[in-house]
């Protein structure tokens, strides 16, 4: 038998498992049916005959109120919002009775319908009505109405075209858009190894990498810091480096975002470079999805267990640890959004691979009427002690035009650089899209020569969906000689470069980076990202830039190229990448091929194994100068919410510069509510590598301090007091602290969120009134979701007055009348969050002498169970 249970603000119901196991949300149950489909469904000329569900009608509760057609009673209600059709939004909406008492009608107010695309301020009616009261719209719109389905939980709006609004599909008012709760923030992730070598060397390494914040109303204040350590038979090191400081907020009517500080220009139409300063510019993330408009993804072969560091302008912006063979890092924290980005690989035996991801945009076309703009000014900003730090300032802005046109430019100044930008770009439909731009700078160099000239850049992207092509972006910039930067005339010196040691390594040259020779200005530069679909399962890729310079037959040449595929669930892949230098004579090449299979592919689908979510992998490499890896592995995901993370790989190293053998490394990783962190251990050759990490958040809040893993730009914070050790849906590892708290680490900016709790993992003393609660938050905000927990005991009471059950369809209302449920057949109800004692109140009819209240006791070992049975007289 099932019961119905009505919450606080809801008229939800809940099934109960009888044996007392299992609590589950559902919208209609058996018995509500039964009241709902034959009582509800009834018509105002029809009278239902309480004898239906009793011979005594004086046990059936007053149904007088459903007699109209009505299938829930007025109330609150979670539902699905649809909008022509179209989904829009899940929210609590109250509903109350319509003027003829037949139907439940949604109570709107203005803005509510704002944000549902109606416009308001054409209809007279709604405009003068105050912003808090209930819009009777189906009766102010004509041929508008609305319809509230039960079962479904959803609420269906229609609203002619003709009083609809411009927004986009998917607009969001910037009136529900949440600034979020003051808080204070820390990430922090550390990671360490320790390297030794058959003759008794040990070197280690440590590096930390805080970002800290505040948050106050619509204030953003971030730092960037890092720390780095290392010691061994070559050098030590100990060393703190401030990487940035900023304070940002919304400028909402703009569609922009204000920033102080340390940050970074974009990179649409001049070159992106660092500032210190402060800049105005719009923020595409507070558009729609539908009307916006790049972070690179880094792809390398490590040899073995290697140490990857990236930098951009100068700056360490990223370090990780990854294990032999191909790997890729798309979850770039970067501290600029353009950039060049250089890519360190360092081995266990201190050798090391460099090169370098050009980091471009794509055509710069906008929508038809919408500009976007950026104003800066403030300090070239660069991580690189070869550089000056000159003032400037630099404008620009991209305007859409009709018929796929755009018009863009800007204007870059200081001491001793001036240039100006004009660029058009066009939407060429089937032939893709274009955009073509000429700069002319003039430029006074550290050797003080002054100098003139221009830059022409091409851009053009296109998908072929019939050849399955995907030319993501094919570029081309040819300057004239006398063409410079203002980052060239940063430099100190007309040329220069950077030394990276290598570690242990005896006889061998050392490694340049940050090369730069102004002598030889820049001329021409081809860059190209090009996918090509093979068939169903496969991929070709090519990223590739070739840039030359005037005066030498030299240039800077990277290339990617690689070749991927699935039988069915197992995937390989073949890649070669090459990266070379104009002032170096190295060329570094790599071939690399993979394969991965799951082991569930001889695995039934409902297998229980530990292995279930296990896979082999095998990899091998050259890297053409006689020196060949190859591993051979087993990863996969333990426990139940597959959190934790392993690895166990064993191979061989051969040939070149450093010392041949067996390789392996074993390693795990654990994502847990408080944090995440890692261990792993590995060797090759003579070298034997201990490696490990720890990361995560702490948020201090006006309610305590709560930590978690890794906190993103924006994050949400759980309040569920009383609900503790709840896991979060589709959150790996995240649940609810022993208070009831927890941080949701990311979260989409200016877009609905849906937070949900895992009803599953409640204790047995606890229920939520809501398991989902929806929130939009502003960039970089902390918004709470807050979840109502009732914490209680779960008891099946039967309820009697004078002798007999009390009627059936009663309402049972406890807590000051804030929940309540449904007496069922025989007096019996289902009642959470109960106190050991207490009262509660019954209620059949509208009359005075319809209603009773009953005094309860539970036994005493209630609270050590999941349900307990009890009764209650009624009087």
């Amino acid at each position: 038998m099932s019961y119905l249970d009505y919450g606080a603000g809801s008229d939800k119901m809940t099934t109960l498992d009888t044996r007392g196991k299992t609590l589950k949300r559902t919208m209609l149950t058996p018995l509500a049916m039964l009241l709902v489909a034959s009582t509800f469904s009834a018509r105002a000329d029809n009278y239902f005959n309480p004898r239906f569900l009793s011979d005594d009608p004086e046990s059936v509760a007053d149904l007088s109120g459903f007699e109209k057609g009505l299938e829930a009673p007025p109330g609150t209600y979670r539902v699905d919002i649809y909008m022509n059709d179209g989904y829009m939004s899940t929210r609590d909406v109250t509903f109350e009775y319509s003027t003829d008492g037949k139907r439940l009608e949604p109570c709107l107010t203005r803005s509510q319908l704002a944000t549902l695309g109606v416009n308001t301020l054409t209809l007279p009616d709604i405009a003068v009505m105050k912003s808090t009261a209930c819009v009777p719209f189906t009766r102010l719109i004509a041929d508008s109405s609305s319809s509230f389905d039960v079962g479904r939980q959803r609420l269906n709006i229609s609203v002619p075209q003709a009083f609809m609004g411009n927004q986009a599909r998917g607009y969001i008012a910037p009136e529900l858009w949440d600034n979020g709760i003051t808080a204070g923030l820390l990430n922090y992730n550390y990671t360490g190894s320790e390297v030794r070598s058959q003759n008794g060397g040990t070197r280690n390494y440590s590096y930390l990498n805080l970002q800290s914040g505040l948050n106050v109303g619509a204030w953003r204040l971030r730092d960037n810091s890092t720390w780095s350590y290392s010691s061994g038979a070559a050098s030590n090191e100990n060393r703190w480096q401030h990487v940035n400081t900023w304070l940002e907020r919304d400028i909402t009517a703009w569609r922009s975002r204000l920033t102080v500080g340390d940050s970074y220009t974009a990179g649409d139409i001049f070159e992106g470079i660092n500032f210190r300063g402060i800049q105005v510019a719009s923020d595409d993330n507070m558009l729609p999805d539908s009307q916006r408009g790049f972070a690179p993804v880094i792809h390398g072969i490590a040899r073995g267990t290697a140490r990857v560091s990236i930098k951009q302008n100068g700056y360490e912006i990223y370090q990780t640890t990854v294990p032999p063979g191909a790997f890729t890092i798309g979850d770039l924290y970067a501290a600029g959004n353009s950039g060049d980005l250089q890519v360190t690989v360092k081995e266990a035996d201190g050798s090391v691979q460099v090169f370098t991801v050009p980091f471009s945009s794509v055509p710069m076309l906008q929508r038809e009427g919408q500009v976007k703009f950026a104003a800066t000014a403030g300090q070239y900003r660069s991580g690189n002690g070869m550089q000056d730090k000159p003032t400037f300032f630099q404008g620009t802005s991209l305007w859409g035009l009709p018929d796929g046109w755009t018009v863009y430019g800007g204007t870059r100044a200081s001491s001793d650089y001036r240039s100006f930008n004009v660029g058009l770009g066009k939407n060429l439909g089937y032939l893709g899209a274009v955009s073509a731009d000429i700069t002319q700078a003039n430029a006074t160099l550290p050797d003080d020569t002054r100098h003139q000239g221009q830059s022409l850049r091409f851009l053009y992207s296109k998908s072929l969906n019939d050849t399955g092509t995907n030319l993501q972006l094919v570029g081309y910039r040819y300057s004239t000689q006398g063409f410079y930067t203002l980052a060239d005339t940063a430099w100190h010196r007309m040329s220069g470069y950077t030394v990276v040691s290598e570690d242990g390594i005896v006889n061998v040259k050392p490694k340049f980076t940050d090369y730069y020779n102004l002598n030889y200005s820049k001329r021409g530069r081809l860059q190209a990202t090009v996918t090509q679909q093979v068939g169903r399962s496969s991929t070709i890729y090519l990223t590739g830039s070739h840039q030359s310079y005037w005066n030498t037959g030299r240039a800077d040449e990277q290339l990617q190229i690689g070749y991927n595929s699935t039988i069915t669930d197992i995937s390989w892949g073949l890649s070669y990448s090459l990266s070379k230098n104009a002032w170096s004579d190295d060329k570094d090449q790599l071939l690399a091929f993979n394969i991965n299979i799951p082991f569930s592919h001889w695995m039934r689908s409902d297998t229980r194994s530990a292995f279930k979510n296990a896979s082999a992998s095998y990899n091998t490499s050259t890297d053409f100068r006689g020196r060949t890896a190859g591993t051979a592995g087993l990863y996969g995901t333990l426990l139940e919410d597959n959190n934790l993370s392993y690895s166990v790989q064993t191979g061989y190293a051969s040939g070149g510069s450093g010392t041949s053998g067996g390789t392996g490394n074993a390693g795990l990783n654990y994502r847990g509510t408080y944090g995440n962190s890692n261990i792993g251990y590995s060797h090759s050759g003579d070298y034997r590598q201990l490696y490990y990490g720890v990361s995560g958040g702490v948020l201090a809040h006006e309610n305590g301090v709560t930590f978690s893993q890794p906190l993103n730009d924006t994050s949400v914070l759980i309040k569920a007091p009383g609900a503790g050790h709840v896991g979060v849906e589709n959150q790996t590892g995240v649940r609810t602290d022993w208070r009831g708290y927890a941080v949701l680490p990311y979260a989409m900016d200016y877009r609905e969120n849906r937070v949900a709790l895992n009803t599953d993992s409640l204790a047995n003393n606890v229920e939520l009134e809501e398991a989902v609660v929806s929130v939009v938050p502003t960039r970089g905000a902390v918004v709470r979701a807050e979840f109502k927990a009732r914490v209680g005991m779960k008891v099946l009471m039967t309820l009697t007055r004078d002798g007999k059950p009390v009627p059936f369809g009663s309402i049972v209302s406890y807590e000051a009348g804030q929940s309540g449920s449904i007496v069922a057949d025989g007096g019996q109800v289902y009642l959470t969050g109960l106190s050991p004692a207490g009262k509660i109140k019954v209620k059949w009819g509208e009359s005075a002498n319809e209603s009773c209240t009953a005094t309860y006791s539970l036994p005493a070992d209630s609270q050590n169970r999941a349900l307990s049975y009890s009764s209650a007289v009624c009087r």
